[in-house]
């Protein structure tokens, strides 16, 4: 209802397509995820509704600084939230109304500086004790891989290369693929696995389904490739399912709360009592390369970090002590 409502309002002309429409639009021809789309699409309405559903057109700088600055200061927002808030205001108006966004004078929310929770090596082998199946291939690939939850659930099988020992991971965090060490560990139950789901989808193509997501024109420049098995992804969801873009039905991807319910219930089970889960693994990932002696280039490519100070704050976790100062109170 409320969707309705906030199209009518905006839709200058019965010719010319609703606002979000168009922006949906644009989201896809720029090949951006369906979780950046429903963000996006989300978080317009709200600065629609804030100013009482007037039309973006009408609305400017000012407009944009009261609205982010609201989300600071009365909804006391994290930074990154704010930020991408901000990323969906500026693509509205960039690429769909056609209006540079000026500058904001705005409060911004105030940036957190944690330093990130890490598993000892211990601790990552008690939660893989009480992972299995599934489950024990995932964290192991986020923690021996250093790979990223979303990273992880999006892999295909042509993105696993048993004979170089490596993973391609596609389109991540930033655009920027990387290749990734494939564990030792895993290569033979990973080897077990993709037999299993190569069944699994052999059986969906017998019932007329076995096709996957392509991402960017894939799709339409090799109409059979979505049904090929070296497109599917290496850790299919359990159901067939309805693709909301296209309305095609197959078979997607696990979704992400199925593995962080697991490791949760894992990181339990184990003892452990830091605040931790998933991106916990690929942390420790990382500090454990550095106690290794690996240099922090060669931990910042693996990561796909851009800048290297994101990677730097691993090298605090290594500070044991708290800045590697031996208390007083161990001397008496």
């Amino acid at each position: 209802m409320l969707k309705n409502v906030i199209d009518e309002n905006l839709s200058p002309s019965i010719n010319k397509p609703k606002l979000l429409d168009q922006l949906r639009a644009i989201i896809r021809t720029k090949h951006y995820s369906l979780r950046t789309e429903e963000s996006y699409i989300q978080w317009i309405k709200r600065f629609i509704i804030f100013h009482n559903k007037r039309h973006p057109n009408e609305m400017s700088e000012v407009e944009i600084n009261q609205f982010l600055s609201h989300l600071a200061v009365k909804k006391n927002v994290a930074a990154s939230t704010q930020n991408q808030a901000l990323c969906a205001i500026v693509f509205l108006y960039k690429h769909v109304l056609k209006k540079e966004v000026g500058d904001l004078d705005l409060v911004w929310a105030k940036r957190s500086q944690k330093i990130p929770v890490v598993f000892t090596r211990e601790e990552v082998r008690k939660l893989l004790k009480h992972l299995s199946g599934t489950y024990w291939l995932m964290a192991m690939l986020l923690y021996g891989a250093g790979l990223r939850l979303m990273e992880c659930l999006r892999l295909r099988v042509k993105d696993i290369d048993f004979e170089y020992n490596q993973i391609a991971v596609r389109d991540p965090k930033g655009n920027k693929d990387r290749v990734v060490p494939l564990p030792q560990a895993v290569k033979k139950p990973l080897h077990e696995h993709l037999k299993k789901i190569r069944k699994h989808h052999e059986k969906d193509l017998k019932e007329g389904f076995g096709s996957v997501y392509l991402p960017y024109a894939l799709e339409r420049k090799y109409p059979n490739a979505s049904k090929d098995w070296v497109w599917q992804y290496v850790f299919p969801a359990h159901r067939i399912s309805t693709d909301p873009r296209t309305g095609a039905k197959r078979r997607h991807h696990l979704f992400e709360t199925v593995l962080q319910k697991a490791v949760k219930n894992a990181i339990r089970k184990a003892g452990i009592t830091k605040q931790a889960g998933c991106h916990t693994l690929r942390h420790s990932f990382a500090t454990h390369l550095l106690e290794d002696g690996y240099d922090i280039r060669t931990i910042q490519e693996l990561l796909g970090h851009k800048d290297v100070s994101t990677t730097m704050i691993y090298t605090h976790v290594l500070n044991k002590g708290g800045m590697a100062v031996t208390s007083p109170a161990d001397r008496l």
